[in-house]
């Protein structure tokens, strides 16, 4: 095992018994949920020949509590026991996707969706907070990685899965595995010793304890700035996502399948970006991989957005990826390391909140805008977004805060 001071790698952090069960429980709860996603908008599409507006509020109806609750639940992440919140969060989410197999009428399928999004709101903060408490500082980068991997592998995969289980043996296979894979995942972090560190404060009022959260993100110059860099990322990869397929038809003049690989492409990036920082990155500081990855996403838009050809695009997509692992995979640990155990879960609330937000605002406004303006000039401006914030991050961001990022504490690894 590395020193304290030295980066993990992945082989690392698998050595530890409680990471390898939480990656497990998050291949196959991630998988399950894509699955289900999926299969929803399946069912929504071609079984209830829902419109182009009905099958949006399949992911308007998953994104939006997580926007709105988040914050709220923070307060209590950080006040209740993170095991308990963690089973309850996953067996109250397996009772609500096993009613999907039961219902038929597409406004109680969005009213699920938002009850489970709201249940999600408590777990991944909680799921963050326990990561810390269970690996060393120096390995919450390669932990951090192995998530996104998972995550990121169910999402070019489950697609294609999803749709062979749906015009096969049904939406239902779908929606029972996505079930058991969030009682699975309780079954394994019952296994776990999850401790938080003593001497947490509490405040007794809800709104005080929110307050303490967003004063703390405010006051920290390099919180607010991976803050700021997700969500700027991830607003322009929805942008960008969700006027792809017209992109491809209308410029590429190509075809569905066509749109598939190039989705995957993103995919595929951000896994080889992955592999990536927790190989060679280990000696740049993490704010400033926040701010390339900032500038690489611009560059990948940009390229797209220029050239107009297959081979560009594809360029792009790569790029994007492997741009966008090297800002939420680091902004995430960065988060981590600078805030204190007991903000932790109120500031990835936050994280999630706005994250989500971003996600469902650009659902809204980047098919009007592009009408608009045209879906080149939205990408140039996509762009020069990202690379503006990152030239700023890269010049206001105090430099001494390198050596605060790189300090590294013990932690509990409980078994």
């Amino acid at each position: 095992m590395a020193t304290t001071g030295t980066p993990l790698s992945f082989r690392d952090v698998l050595r530890l018994r409680p990471v390898r069960r939480l990656r497990i429980a998050q291949i196959v709860s991630v998988f399950g949920d894509f699955l289900a996603v999926f299969a929803i908008i399946a069912v929504v599409t071609f079984n209830l020949h829902g419109t182009a507006t009905q099958v949006a509020m399949v992911l308007v109806s998953f994104m939006t509590p997580l926007a709105i609750v988040s914050p709220l639940a923070g307060v209590f992440v950080d006040r209740w026991h993170l095991k308990r919140t963690m089973i309850a969060s996953d067996l109250i989410r397996g009772v609500l996707v096993m009613a999907l197999v039961f219902v038929h009428d597409l406004y109680v399928i969005y009213a699920i969706l938002f009850a489970m999004s709201v249940v999600s709101a408590f777990f991944v903060p909680a799921q963050s907070v326990a990561v810390r408490t269970l690996v060393l500082m120096a390995g919450l980068m390669a932990v951090n990685g192995l998530m996104s991997q998972a995550q990121q592998g169910s999402l070019i995969v489950a697609p294609s899965v999803a749709g062979e289980l749906v015009q096969l043996v049904g939406a239902n296979s779908c929606f029972l595995y996505d079930s058991f894979s969030f009682f699975f995942s309780a079954a394994l972090v019952m296994t776990l010793t999850i401790e938080r560190p003593a001497g947490r404060t509490e405040s007794s009022a809800v709104l005080d304890s929110m307050r303490q959260g967003f004063g703390f993100i405010i006051k920290h110059p390099t919180i607010s700035f991976v803050i700021l860099s997700m969500t700027a990322g991830m607003f322009a990869m929805r942008c960008f996502g969700a006027l792809l397929s017209i992109y491809v038809r209308d410029v590429l003049h190509s075809t569905s399948g066509v749109f598939g690989v190039l989705n995957t492409l993103i995919g595929i990036g951000m896994i080889v970006g992955t592999q990536w920082l927790t190989r060679f990155a280990r000696h740049i500081p993490q704010q400033n991989l926040v701010v390339y990855g900032l500038g690489g996403m611009g560059i990948a838009v940009l390229t797209t957005a220029a050239f107009g050809t297959m081979g560009s695009t594809a360029a792009g997509m790569l790029g994007l990826g492997l741009s966008a692992s090297a800002i939420f995979i680091t902004a995430t640990t960065l988060i981590q390391h600078e805030t204190p155990h007991e903000l932790l879960g109120r500031v990835m609330s936050c994280l999630m909140s706005l994250v989500a937000g971003s996600q469902v605002i650009s659902m809204f406004v980047a098919g009007p805008v592009a009408e608009k303006i045209g879906i080149p000039n939205l990408y140039y401006a996509s762009a020069a977004m990202l690379v503006g914030i990152g030239v700023v991050g890269y010049f206001k961001l105090p430099k001494a805060e390198k050596a605060e990022a790189e300090k590294v504490e013990p932690a509990k690894t409980g078994y």
